[in-house]
């Protein structure tokens, strides 16, 4: 469970917040509250019959949609700036300034000892095109995402209950609800507007997400006094707000941004909550920059003092800083959440919030509940029964006049109902028009303290009956009488028995039953009330059947694979429960029920929900409890649920699921969102999840690493050699195809090991990665190094005679020359090595096992990396390579490059298995 001070942080936060909002509403709500109905209703230009076509359109006008602007929606500026402007690109464009200045704007001014002919484009515009590449990359995927996203919200639509002229109740969006509506509000339905309470039943709203406070309050039409606090009002429900039980008539005053909750968002509406996977890749950024400030100083000060050459030294520098910047950071974890977040679309799968695809894949227990998701949400009412057992049309009429006329949330056992009796009314008179028969005088609404409804109706002669269904239980518990035999007698323990043997075989079967009960003539003193229900007379069973799915347990079982707990958390009795469990292959081997719950404390039930499969007879409040109790366990816990009794569960989970079928106050609290309620679909979900992650991960560590033992290379050739081991151009030019290199990862293949485990994000592994690996390519670095200076350059260009040795036997331009072409042919050899090995290490991080061999990348990482590699192997022996400063590469040099590689792979092989083999796993 949270802990208490940080609840009332979190309350004394919103308090601020709605004080500041307050304000802004300008006295509409004191207004609302305070004066009698009819001002208001005259003031907000309504009327109890509802708004004409016409008024609602000039309503629209005069206050606007129904919509929450969630700060103002990004112009294409904005978007771009967001695209291009990150720490990387900053840097990078910080390179270019300087790059542009000694490249082409001293040479133009012939400062510094530059000329004119020393005017060189080149570096500048090859980080230009990176800056761009990665900007645009980026910009376009959001976009995609951005369009895919808001088609398949379009999908999802939450209505509103209103009367206008002509219709007396009509469902529509939320968005077309205009000021001066009359809102018809049950259980489950999210306030649309800023309400003034007309009529209302034993209305409680959950005003959480406003204040911060988990316990409903009621809500009642009486004109209140001025009050300081605008949720305090009684006769007022705020837009944010949700039912949580009882129903209301009511007017809306004032929507969209002119609401409290319209005023909060645009005070949020800057606020960035930052999650731990974006604290991760920010993390990850940090560690690369920081490795970049310490080493470009240090490199640029070796190079000045070794060779003389400040300006080159300083350039030298700057392409370093060019080839540790991982400028495709932001683009390649962008690319991998857009691509998770439409492949998920494409199974059914919306996704609300992009990060929370890597919570998906994270997730290794599922909590949910049990109709609808193990079964067929299909509910059929096989049996309706007396006391006796036998099949009863009277038990079927009453049931029929209870969930008919009850103006709540019409549950499926409810629709069963009056489906079955719809059907029945061919062959038997007597259920005939009942609609038109009886007429409402009052009900009492369900809610989960209680578990159970009643209706008070009326018919022709004047006769006045209240109706109660629910929960059997809870139902014995405020009857004195039953009907045996068709007379009423005493509910004595023995007939209390007999009925609950009955219910519990019934339950065995897998039937859920309820229990329907009539009191004739109850005293009409003033509103009915749940005090009302007392000394009714039990009149018989309900028997519904849910069947499981066909799916159901093959889902639970692939979902077992990976690494997946499913628990049920359920209001149904345990009899039910386990029945169904059975039917689906889920092992139940042990079972909590809410009333031991409630017995617990936090220690002993985090001891008990670890090894507890189902979880039944819970109360809403338990289920946002076990939920709580296993996060803090330790656990990634999704939950999914449909109703509004799991809408606090689903906010207290790492990831909320819904269905696009579910109550307004379910799907406002999910993240994701079903259009198929099926555990299959989840499964599916999942899996792309840690497909997103995986590729995330492959290049974020594969730069780190990289760019790590670039960093040993580097300082080992500004330390030992006498000249820069690698132009700046050159330097730039490599990085710039290997970052093309990479752009494919987000579509790589992951190897089904790795999809079988839940992946929590772990910034540390990195680092740790970086130490392990990085080092392994400069342990080539030097050899190439070695074999260049020592024995290629000496055999293919200077007659045998070392760099250093070059001017005790030549001299002038000879020299020069001698000494360039070394340079170049160096240069050209160290470059081409450092593209193969840098560019092959994508192969072998992708995966723990032998690439190429056990795991294979996919088409597009093998031609692109194969693209690369061919292309700056090739620059050599092109027309450019005067233009980039390198030599020509005999074909003998070859026969020192592959079996180098083939060696690194070999050892990079080796320290990878040795890695895995220390910390269990290499992603």
């Amino acid at each position: 469970m949270k802990k208490r001070g940080g609840a009332t942080c979190r309350v004394q936060q919103n308090q601020n917040r709605l004080d500041q909002a307050q304000y802004k509403t300008q006295d509409r709500i004191p207004y609302a509250a305070t004066r009698p109905l009819t001002e208001v209703m005259t003031w907000a230009g309504s009327n109890l019959g509802g708004l004409t076509q016409e008024e609602v359109l000039a309503s629209r006008t005069k206050n606007g949609r129904n919509i929450i602007n969630h700060g103002k929606k990004k112009s294409l500026a904005r978007r771009l700036a967001d695209a291009f402007v990150n720490p990387f690109t900053a840097i990078l464009f910080f390179l270019a300034v300087i790059s542009a200045a000694t490249d082409m704007l001293f040479p133009a001014l012939s400062l510094m000892g530059n000329t004119p002919e020393d005017f060189d484009p080149l570096t500048v515009v090859i980080i230009a095109t990176m800056v761009i590449l990665s900007g645009t990359l980026r910009y376009v995927q959001e976009a995609r995402s951005g369009n895919a996203a808001e088609k398949l919200l379009d999908m999802i639509t939450t209505t509103a209950t209103v009367s206008r002229k002509g219709a007396p109740r009509e469902e529509i969006p939320i968005d077309e609800v205009v000021v001066g509506d009359i809102v018809h509000l049950s259980a489950g339905d999210m306030i649309p507007a800023d309400v003034r309470i007309i009529e209302a039943k034993d209305l409680f709203v959950s005003q959480a997400s406003l204040t911060g406070e988990s316990e409903p309050v009621e809500k009642i039409p009486t004109s209140c006094k001025a009050s300081d606090s605008a949720t305090s009002y009684e006769n007022i429900a705020l837009m944010g707000s949700s039912v949580v039980s009882g129903s209301a008539c009511a007017l809306a005053f004032s929507v969209g941004d002119g609401t409290l909750f319209g005023a909060m968002a645009s005070d949020l509406s800057n606020e960035a909550v930052e999650t731990s996977f974006s604290k991760g890749v920010n993390s990850v950024s940090q560690v690369l920059i920081r490795f970049m400030m310490v080493m470009v100083p240090f490199v640029f000060v070796i190079n000045g003092i070794t060779k003389g050459d400040w300006l080159e030294a300083g350039l030298f520098a700057i392409s370093i800083a060019v080839g540790l910047t991982p400028e495709m950071l932001p683009m390649i974890v962008t690319t991998c959440l857009a691509k998770g977040a439409v492949a998920m679309s494409k199974k059914q799968t919306i996704v609300k919030n992009l990060n929370s695809i890597q919570n998906f894949g994270a997730m290794d227990v599922l909590c949910t509940d049990k109709t609808g998701t193990l079964t067929q949400d299909q509910v059929v009412l096989e049996y309706h029964w007396n006391i006796d057992g036998q099949e009863d049309s009277r038990v079927l009429r009453h049931a029929y006049l209870n969930s008919y006329f009850q103006t709540g949330y019409k549950n499926l056992m409810d629709l069963a109902i009056i489906k079955c009796t719809e059907e029945e009314e061919l062959c038997d008179p007597r259920l005939t028009d009942l609609s038109e028969a009886y007429v409402k005088i009052d009900e009492v609404p369900f809610d989960f303290t209680r578990r159970r409804l009643s209706t008070v109706v009326r018919d022709r002669s004047g006769k006045i009956q209240m109706v109660t269904k629910g929960a059997v239980e809870e139902m014995l518990s405020i009857c004195s009488f039953a009907e045996v035999d068709g007379a009423v007698c005493t509910l004595d323990e023995e007939l209390r028995n007999r009925i609950l043997t009955t219910v519990s075989e019934l339950n065995d079967d897998g039937f859920r039953v309820l229990a329907i009960a009539q009191k004739s003539n109850p005293s009409p003193v003033g509103a009915f009330s749940a005090a009302d229900e007392c000394d009714m007379v039990l009149m018989g069973y309900l028997a519904f059947l849910d069947p499981p799915k066909e799916s159901t347990a093959d889902a639970i079982e692939a979902l077992r694979k990976h690494g997946v707990a499913t628990k049920i958390l359920t209001g149904d009795n345990e009899k039910v429960t386990r029945t169904i469990c059975k039917q689906v292959g889920l092992e139940v081997s042990n079972m909590l029920l809410g009333p031991d719950i409630a017995a617990m404390d936090d220690e002993q039930l985090a001891r008990e929900a670890e090894h507890t499969q189902v979880f039944a007879k819970l109360t809403p409040d338990q289920k946002t409890r076990i939920v709580s109790i296993l996060r803090e366990n330790g656990h990634v816990v999704g939950y999914m649920g449909d109703g509004i009794n799991d809408a606090s569960a689903m906010k207290s989970s790492d990831i909320g699921i819904s269905v696009d079928i579910a109550v307004d106050v379910a799907k406002e609290s999910a993240d994701i969102i079903l259009l198929e309620k099926d555990l299959m679909v989840l499964e599916e979900g999942i899996v792309e999840g840690r497909k997103t992650y995986a590729n995330m991960i492959k290049y974020i560590k594969m730069t780190a690493s990289s760019n790590f033992g670039n960093m040993f290379s580097v300082l080992a050739a500004s330390a030992l050699l006498p000249f820069l081991p690698m132009m700046s151009i050159q330097l730039i030019l490599l990085n710039l195809i290997y970052d093309c290199s990479c752009l494919a990862i987000p579509w790589d293949n992951v190897d089904e090991e790795f999809l079988l485990v839940p992946r929590k994000w772990d910034a540390s592994s990195i680092g740790k990665f970086m130490l392990w690996i990085g080092p392994t390519s400069s342990i080539f670095d030097f050899m190439t190094y070695i074999f260049m200076y020592f024995v290629f350059c000496p055999l293919f260009v200077s007659h045998g005679v070392l760099f250093n040795n070059l001017a005790s036997v030549y001299s002038g331009d000879a020299l020069a020359t001698m000494q360039a072409a070394y340079i170049a042919l160096f240069q050209a050899g160290w470059f081409v090595e450092s593209m193969w090995s840098q560019t092959l290490v994508i192969h072998m991080i992708r995966t723990p096992k032998l690439p190429f061999i056990q795991s294979r990348a996919s088409a597009p990482v093998t031609l692109l990396t194969m693209a690369g590699i061919a292309l700056l192997t090739a620059l050599p022996f092109s027309p450019l390579r005067p233009e980039l400063g390198l030599g020509a590469l005999p074909i003998e040099y070859f026969c020192f490059l592959i079996p180098c590689i083939l060696l690194y792979m070999a050892l990079a092989t080796s320290i990878k298995k040795a890695y895995v083999k220390r910390y269990g796993e290499l992603l």
